[in-house]
């Protein structure tokens, strides 16, 4: 397994380790965050030799959390579905997407992949602190909990 190192202040010692070094594990991270924010013991996991996918219920959605490896190159992606296409006034809709994009999703987006709006945010693994992983993850889990059954009764199946 690749490991990350992470460089801190020289005059830190909290770490135990060698002066000025902590060994970050993306996976040990990611699945920490998942723990704390799954209900029902719904946490799945896929691993295999080239990625890692988990999903997790987080009130009335699924989330997702891919990380395809662990090099600096490599790109955390966390995804929730909100809503299925097609749907009645889509053009409202859009507009509506692009104006909570500007205003309510931090670094998070609202976004369409395969017919569906989904709520996502992808980051680079280089520099990426375990506090980011955590803020990624939980504003995605949040942002589409607390719009997927707004955007359903105001956007009904077409």
């Amino acid at each position: 397994m690749t490991l990350y190192e992470l460089d801190l202040d020289p005059a830190s010692n909290a770490t135990g380790m060698e002066e000025g070094v902590v060994t970050l594990n993306y996976i040990e991270v990611i699945e920490t965050v998942i723990a704390s924010l799954q209900q029902d013991n719904s946490a799945m996991v896929s691993h295999t030799d080239a990625a890692h996918l988990w999903k997790f219920k987080y009130g009335s959605v699924e989330v997702f959390v891919q990380l395809p490896g662990t090099s600096e190159e490599d790109i955390l992606t966390v995804w929730s579905t909100v809503l299925k296409l097609p749907v009645n006034n889509e053009t409202g809709l859009l507009r509506k997407l692009m104006e909570m994009n500007w205003s309510n999703t931090f670094e998070a987006r609202f976004a369409i992949s395969e017919d569906q709006v989904v709520v996502c945010a992808r980051r680079t693994l280089a520099g990426l602190s375990p506090s980011e992983i955590s803020r990624n993850i939980t504003i995605v889990a949040t942002i589409a909990d607390d719009n997927d059954e707004a955007l359903q009764a105001e956007f009904p199946a077409a």
